[in-house]
């Protein structure tokens, strides 16, 4: 079973957008525990401080070391029973995320994220504890939080039993190398558009057949770097799986 926590000084946020996603039901049907843990809580003084000016001067705050070194200590001593802990740090300056790095983390990792904020966390974190930096793509947003709760809702969706149709997971844009191809619902018609008649022929492998020369005209023109690397791997015998 996947063990996940949140370190985050708003943990509100992060409890609301897991009970209203596909993560509230992997933790009702035990295949994944999630642990939301409120960095206010290992700060010190009245106002409960996580963050305080940089050194050196400049604009904005950091996110203070001390309350991090607290929480992370905390969760690992409470999950005594975790040999190999990932500690994931969402921040612009990681590798990018992507379907391959969600399935990796899905095989009953241990995870936990911390959440940044203002100019990010203080680096002595990131050099003790974090062993990944991930980012969801070239621009900043004000919060981990949102960074982590897309990741982690990425992995939970490649656990098996957390969606209805594993096999329809296993076909979703980015599983083989490729985007995913059109799909249509009834009515049949809708303003003079009609589903393709291959769709209805009932011939499933002229469906099959038909779906991935979608999938691969859909990614030569959407998304000419997928569909150069979907070639070159193709080329040297590499499985796009």
């Amino acid at each position: 079973m996947n063990r996940i926590a949140v370190i985050t000084p708003v943990p509100d946020l992060v409890t609301k957008i897991i009970q209203e996603s596909i993560v509230r039901k992997s933790i009702e049907n035990g295949l994944a525990q999630i642990d939301v843990v409120n960095l206010r809580n290992f700060t010190e003084g009245n106002y409960r401080q996580v963050d305080d000016a940089p050194f050196g001067g400049g604009d904005g705050m950091v996110m203070m070391a001390k309350p991090f070194f607290k929480a992370i200590d905390h969760t690992i001593s409470e999950w005594k029973r975790c040999e190999k802990i990932e500690i994931v740090y969402p921040s612009p300056q990681g590798k990018q995320w992507s379907q391959n790095i969600a399935k990796d983390f899905a095989q009953e990792k241990n995870i936990i994220f911390l959440c940044g904020h203002y100019k990010g966390i203080d680096e002595r974190v990131i050099e003790k504890y974090v062993t990944y930096e991930f980012s969801l793509g070239d621009y900043v947003i004000s919060g981990g939080e949102l960074s982590a709760m897309v990741m982690l809702d990425s992995i939970i969706r490649m656990i098996p039993g957390v969606i209805n149709s594993f096999d329809s997971a296993m076909s979703d844009s980015f599983m083989n190398g490729l985007l995913d191809a059109p799909y249509y619902t009834r009515p049949r018609e809708v303003e003079g558009r009609c589903v393709p008649d291959i769709l209805l022929n009932g011939n499933h492998k002229e469906i099959d057949n038909w779906r991935q020369k979608k999938r691969e005209e859909r990614t030569e023109k959407k998304r000419i770097d997928l569909w150069k690397k979907f070639n070159t791997m193709k080329r040297n015998g590499v499985s796009n799986e």
